[in-house]
């Protein structure tokens, strides 16, 4: 009776579903990222199971855990699995136009990144760039990102700080003149309808973005006129833009709409943020043409 040498790799095939499914500690968030369905990924971890003689995954009810073994192996494979994306990659670069991949929030790309690319990508005609606007927290190795602009508190140890941050309000030079009421000094919001992104914390009075702002210039009670709320900071930017309100607005995103004078800042009252943006680089793309052009393109545009 033969028995399987005790370094033969399953197919690999398996190990790649399984660091999918390891990952997500979800059979049907594999199955999708693996174009099968879900009942196929389940056979598939239980074939790699009885191929390793071991239990890789505890089955709870609407759950997925790793079992020892199961975090054992899916090190493994993360590992190795990062390293081939890396050398397939650096053999197909040479052969092809450069893709840079990048991560970062909806108000930075569309507020501050988006109006400045097109010089990238004149200065830079071979590289591709492929951005991803979202609020999590993407993780660079395992999804295929090169690097990513986090918004994290100041001081945050990952990455390298671009700028920090400071909050004014603004809103459009229309508003003022068309509505007839006053907005000279802070006290004067009361009079207004205050533009704001929805929080978690957003009370019937004083918006919870707002609160650090109201409070620093002895505010804390104050009762806007009217509320609009947004799901992303740019809806609640553009909507400063068309005269619906006051924003807060947050430099230097704004620094573009207030230079060309679609939003004006009604006093000078801003505050330091306690939050700042940060370029993080996966550390396996660090050395790639195209991220290294991309890093110094936009440092120089943070400087300036």
């Amino acid at each position: 009776m033969s028995t399987k040498p005790i370094d033969r790799l399953p197919p690999l095939q398996l190990l790649a579903s399984f660091e999918a499914a390891a990952r997500h500690l979800s059979f049907t968030q594999a199955a999708e990222e693996r174009f099968v369905t879900q009942s196929a990924m389940s056979r598939q971890m239980r074939a790699l199971e009885e191929e390793l003689g071991v239990t890789l995954f505890e089955r709870r009810h609407r759950a997925l855990a790793l079992t020892e073994d199961g975090q054992r192996l899916y090190s493994a494979c993360s590992t190795a699995l990062n390293t081939l994306r890396v050398a397939v990659r650096t053999v197909r670069e040479p052969h092809q136009r450069q893709v840079l991949a990048l991560t970062t929030t909806p108000g930075f790309a569309s507020l501050w990144l988006i109006p400045r690319l097109t010089a990238f990508t004149r200065a830079h005609p071979g590289i591709d760039v492929r951005l991803d606007a979202g609020l999590g927290n993407r993780n660079l190795a395992s999804e295929g990102f090169d690097l990513a602009i986090r918004y994290s508190p100041v001081g945050a140890a990952q990455g390298k700080q671009l700028f920090a941050e400071s909050m004014l309000p603004v809103c459009s030079p229309r508003l003022v003149g068309e509505l007839g009421l006053p907005l000279r000094e802070p006290a004067d919001l009361a009079r207004h309808t205050l533009l704001h992104l929805a929080m978690d914390g957003d009370s019937a009075g004083m918006p919870a973005e707002w609160e650090p702002w109201l409070g620093a210039w002895g505010l804390a009670d104050l009762r806007p006129a009217a509320r609009l709320s947004f799901s992303s900071y740019s809806e609640a930017i553009a909507a400063a833009v068309a005269g619906q309100g006051v924003a807060l607005g947050r430099r230097p995103l704004v620094d573009g709409l207030l230079a060309s004078g679609q939003l004006v800042t009604p006093f000078d009252a801003g505050i330091a943020s306690a939050r700042a943006y940060r370029l993080i680089i996966d550390p396996a793309a660090r050395t790639r043409p195209a991220v290294k052009a991309f890093e110094q393109w936009l440092l120089a545009e943070c400087r300036g």
